[in-house]
Order: structure tokens, then C-alpha cells, then sequence
């Protein structure tokens, strides 16, 4: 059996081990020269609700790369406005490491090869094409090509190229494989009703900032600055991607965290006004290159799913990640990339598909994120065990825990214990 995984983020990662550890011969197809997309430039795990999903999926027998972004942690369990107990890796180590991994499990890996059409039999996809013509036949095929790009996208819906670590104009657009394949994708929108939303943080360079804020990072792992009073704006909180950070404390403070680099908790910050807060008057951008003037956008590419991550419409196309829905987050990415991995391989054999229950946080982020999609209101809100709407939600359902042995115990009593890690073939 062959699985055809395109799109090498945290969620096409994610579902090619899963499909891997199931059995079956896996194929991962990549645009750009490295892993993890959004992963080189992000860092934050564990925070809030992300620890009890990180821990479920452990459970679950699918914490592959939850384990991996843990032996790449620098500051562990540290607090900043709205996040507790969060865990920070370091995003210039996670890649190799990431790509290792699978190359160890026996996953072929093809980068700089963007996939551009599909060859359809009814409902039923046979085959992928690429951009330099060639053309792959498979038996079941996971879209995580993510929702930001074209370049296009970015020069209507946000301010221009931000010269970001996706690089569209390097390694080509993305291509939308399920609405190639003749389904409507859905967009998330924004409360003007224009279309898409920024990406939420920038990288600074370290060496940048004056020593003695470097040395406050590399010991705590997050520096608050305050923004001088005639620079603070509210409005730009609502133009981000990642809502569990739309807090006043964020367009009051420059929030910084420890990643490798310094991660700037802002879309974008005009970088003369940046340069005015004492220990930052030589500061320089990383990713995205023009994050004084803005960020990448994201959400213009939604799959419409079922919750056992397979794409309405079309017999043997799963989704996962931004893909999927309107989710925030690497942990969100991994957890929706490994039911689809899982799953793609289930449904080539014909067995009944997995539904999380929606008594965990996982199966329940899925199930909600997936009826939200359907509502405007719903498709103007984001989802993250971080913050935001879906974190109350999950503190008012009582799925929200850090205690590891009653995770470890739901999951059991659920008969779920290592389920994603099961041969199938």
C-alpha cells in the first residue's frame, strides 16, 4: 500500500509516521528544501491546554515528535501573559532531527518537489503530478500543504511579501490539491470580512539585543518590555492568526521568548519604532525579513472534512493541519496529521475509520473546529488548546490537566492506549 503525504510540516510529518508505523509504504513530497515549514520559526509547546493534548497523544501511541520537540527544549515550563507552564525548543536544532527521525523509519522523503494536479477516477484520486511533469500514482493520499500562499494572498490580503521562512518565491506556490481535485475550500475570515488572518510572531536576530536582555532570555527564557505609551495599539491585536494572544498585555509589552532566537509575540512591529525600546536600538529581523512591516497570511485554504480527517468528496484524500481547519499551533498540527496518517491506511484496507471521542481534548478540538468551520461566526474565530475560545471551552468541559498519570488512565479506560501506533498491514 502506498500513502502519498504532500506537504512537510509538523501535521505532513505527523501523518507519514503514523501511516509509516501502520504499515504501509510512505511517500512524503515537500516544495521547499527542509521540514517543518512553520516549525523553524516557532517553538512554544506545552502551553496551557497543549500539555494535556501533547500527553493524550503520547497516550495515544502518536507523541513521535512531541518526544522530539522535548530533547530539543531550552526553557521549560516558564510563564508569560495568558500562557503557563510552557515549554520552548529551539527551532535552529528541531529539523534535522525531525527529518532523521523519519528517514530512520524508512520514509521517503523528495524535497524542492512541489505537487501542482491530481489524476482523478470519479471520486477516487489515482495520482499526483509535479511540477517538473513527472507523475506519481498511489493508493490513499494526506493533504497538509498548510493555508498560507500564494505569494498573491499575501500582496491582497496582508502588506506585501514578507520575505518569510515559506519563501513562495523561491520554491513556488502552494497548490491547493483538494480544490484541484474539484472541492470548495473554505476560508477563515476576519471581523471586516476580508479574508485570512497574520501570522502571530517574528524571529530576532539575539545577537542583536543588547547583552544584558540576552543574558535575562537565555536564563529565564522570556523578556517583557514595556512599549512607550504613544506606540501602543489595540487594533493590531485582531489581525493576528494566534487569538490566545490578543490580550491587552501584548500591545502594551514587547513579549520576547528564548527559541534559538528571539521570538517577537507580534504579527510585525515597525522596526524604527522597535529600535526606540532601550535594549533594542540595533535590533534586526530574521523571519520574516520585512516583519517591520508585516507577516505571512494565513487561512485561505480550508479543506471541508470529516472528523476522522478524511476530505468530503473524495474516497482516499485526508487532511491535517491548517489544512483541516482554523487551528493555531504545532501541537495542533501533530495531533490532526496523526489521526489522518493513521487513518489513510484504515481506509485503503477498508476498515472503519477512527473518531477520537470528544471526551479527550484531541477528538473533541476536531469535532468543534469542524462544526465552528461551518458557521460565519465560527469561521472568524481560530483554534488552539492555547488560548482563546477553545481553551475556556476546554477548562469548562474539564478536559484541561498537566496530571500525566490521569491522562495516561483516560486514555486506557477509553481502550485508546497506543492505538496510533498499531500495525495495521
Amino acid at each position: 500500500m502506498k500513502v502519498i503525504v504532500i506537504g512537510g510540516g509538523w501535521s505532513g510529518c505527523a501523518a507519514a509516521i503514523s501511516a509509516k508505523k501502520a504499515g504501509a509504504q510512505v511517500t512524503l513530497y515537500e516544495k521547499t528544501d527542509m521540514l517543518l515549514g512553520l516549525g523553524n520559526v516557532g517553538g512554544i509547546m506545552r502551553n496551557n491546554g497543549r500539555f494535556t493534548a501533547s500527553e493524550e497523544l503520547i497516550a495515544l501511541g502518536g507523541g513521535d515528535l512531541i518526544k522530539i520537540t522535548d530533547s530539543c527544549t531550552r526553557h521549560k515550563n516558564i510563564d508569560f501573559p495568558g500562557h503557563k507552564h510552557a515549554w520552548l525548543y529551539d527551532v535552529n536544532k528541531i529539523e534535522p532531527k525531525v527529518r532523521n527521525y523519519l528517514e530512520e523509519l524508512g520514509i521517503e522523503i523528495n524535497f524542492i518537489s512541489r505537487v501542482i494536479d491530481i489524476e482523478k477516477d470519479g471520486n477516487k484520486i489515482k495520482g499526483i503530478y509535479l511540477s517538473d511533469g513527472s507523475y506519481i500514482e498511489g493508493d490513499v493520499f494526506i493533504e497538509t500543504t498548510g493555508s498560507t500562499g500564494p505569494m498573491g494572498n499575501c500582496l491582497r490580503y496582508g502588506n506585501g511579501c514578507s520575505m518569510c521562512v515559506l519563501r513562495c518565491p523561491a520554491f513556488g506556490p502552494r497548490v491547493s490539491i483538494s480544490s484541484r481535485a474539484g472541492i470548495d475550500d473554505l476560508q477563515g475570515e476576519r471581523d471586516d470580512e476580508s479574508f485570512g488572518a497574520m501570522s502571530g510572531s517574528c524571529k530576532l536576530a539575539k545577537e542583536t539585543l543588547s547583552n544584558e536582555i540576552v543574558k535575562e532570555l537565555d536564563e529565564k527564557g522570556v523578556v517583557v518590555l514595556k512599549v512607550p505609551p504613544e506606540d501602543v495599539n489595540l487594533d493590531k491585536l485582531k489581525i493576528k492568526v494566534c487569538q490566545q494572544y490578543a490580550l491587552k498585555e501584548f500591545a502594551e509589552n514587547i513579549v520576547l521568548l528564548d527559541t534559538g532566537h528571539a521570538k517577537l509575540m507580534t504579527s510585525y512591529y515597525n522596526l524604527e519604532k522597535l529600535r526606540k525600546i532601550p535594549g533594542l536600538e540595533n535590533v534586526k529581523y530574521i523571519d520574516p525579513y520585512a516583519g517591520g512591516k508585516g507577516n505571512s497570511i494565513r487561512y485561505l485554504s480550508v479543506a471541508p472534512r470529516t472528523d476522522d480527517m478524511k476530505v468530503k468528496g473524495l474516497e482516499n484524500l485526508f487532511c491535517a493541519g491548517e489544512k483541516a481547519g482554523l487551528f493555531v499551533g504545532h501541537t495542533e498540527a501533530i495531533c490532526t496529521g496523526a489521526l489522518a496518517g493513521h487513518n489513510a491506511v484504515r481506509n485503503a484496507l477498508g476498515m472503519p475509520l477512527l473518531i477520537l471521542p470528544k471526551s479527550i481534548a484531541i477528538g473533541d478540538i476536531i469535532s468543534y473546529a469542524n462544526y465552528k468551520m461551518m458557521t460565519k461566526e465560527g469561521r472568524r474565530n481560530r483554534y488552539t488548546f492555547a488560548g482563546a475560545e477553545y481553551f475556556e471551552r476546554m477548562k469548562s468541559l474539564e478536559l484541561y490537566t498537566t496530571n500525566i498519570d490521569e491522562i495516561k488512565s483516560k486514555i486506557d479506560k477509553l481502550n485508546l492506549s497506543n492505538i496510533l501506533s498499531e500495525k495495521l498491514i
